[in-house]
């Protein structure tokens, strides 16, 4: 017997950052975005925890218990006295190292995937809160659709989607470290008087109108700054993408990967065509949001 769960990639249409906060990190106010490109994770029973993984920049991906999935399963095993017995496997689709949360994704997907295959039987709240332990971005991995983070983004509040959102995403030829970004952003602001990060209304509102044209106008990201000052090279993979007619363009998350909104399905694969051409990027993809968090399939 084994378990398959599927998780969405996420893109940030609205990233907030506040001061460094004493222990290092930022509070943030995240508006969450789940968009259709998949990590698969299959729970099958195993004499000791092992982690595989196939597709796109796998071997970039740690096998040992530092992975998310690794560190999932322990958690729930840990939380309900029993051995941590399963073979993990992930299938791979969403950019490893692209600032679309596919670490987090594979982290709720296992624990979705151990709490059916053990039949443990943990309720939604324990699962967040499980998830928020892993990392900012698990929780919101596991609930998909659309969401405002607070604190360290794993603090969600669901938000109300009109419509559907059609995006472009190049992903860059290297990657970027989400702790190397945040210190950037830190010394960037050095001096600064760095505002408590709050959602823009704006934003929400797009969402739930589904209005594609009101969302590109209030679409941010603070982070971009500083992701464009370590991988310079993005601005060209951003012009490109708004020369072909995106109606925004940003950095996702921490990067590298850029986000491009298109008015419809149509302009998504002009957009795409454009991108895939102008040599400032290593692969692109089409995908529509808001999907569905973590589900057994």
């Amino acid at each position: 017997m084994s378990v398959t769960v599927r998780v969405p990639a996420k893109v940030n249409v609205q990233l907030a950052v506040g001061p460094a906060r004493p222990d290092g990190f930022h509070d943030l106010a995240n508006v969450f975005l789940a968009v259709g490109l998949y990590d698969e994770i299959t729970a099958t029973p195993a004499d000791t925890l092992r982690v595989t993984c196939e597709g796109p920049g796998s071997d970039q991906v740690p096998l040992d218990h530092s992975n998310l999935a690794a560190r999932a399963a322990l958690a729930l095993a840990a939380r309900y006295g029993r051995e941590p017995a399963v073979h993990l496997h992930i299938d791979k689709d969403i950019p490893v190292a692209g600032g679309m949360a596919g670490g987090s994704a594979d982290g709720a997907g296992a624990l979705l995937a151990c709490d059916a295959l053990w039949g443990t039987g943990a309720s939604r709240e324990e699962l967040l809160d499980i998830c928020a332990e892993l990392g900012s971005d698990v929780p919101f991995s596991l609930v998909g659709g659309a969401a405002l983070g607070t604190g360290r983004g794993e603090r969600l509040t669901e938000l109300k989607v009109g419509g559907t959102f059609h995006w472009v995403f190049a992903m860059a030829e290297r990657g970027l470290s989400t702790p190397a970004v945040f210190r950037e952003f830190d010394r960037l602001g050095e001096g600064a008087d760095i505002p408590e990060p709050a959602a823009s209304q704006a934003v929400l509102d797009a969402l739930a109108s589904g209005d594609p044209g009101a969302l590109a106008v209030a679409v941010s990201n603070d982070l971009q700054p500083a992701a464009l000052s370590l991988f310079p090279e993005l601005s060209d993979t951003l012009a490109a993408g708004r020369a072909a007619g995106a109606l925004a363009a940003l950095v996702s998350g921490s990067g590298p990967t850029t986000a491009f909104l298109a008015g419809d399905a149509d302009g998504a694969t002009v957009i795409a065509g454009v991108l895939r051409a102008s040599g400032t990027c290593a692969s692109v993809r089409v995908a529509e949001g808001a999907v569905a968090g973590a589900t057994v399939v």
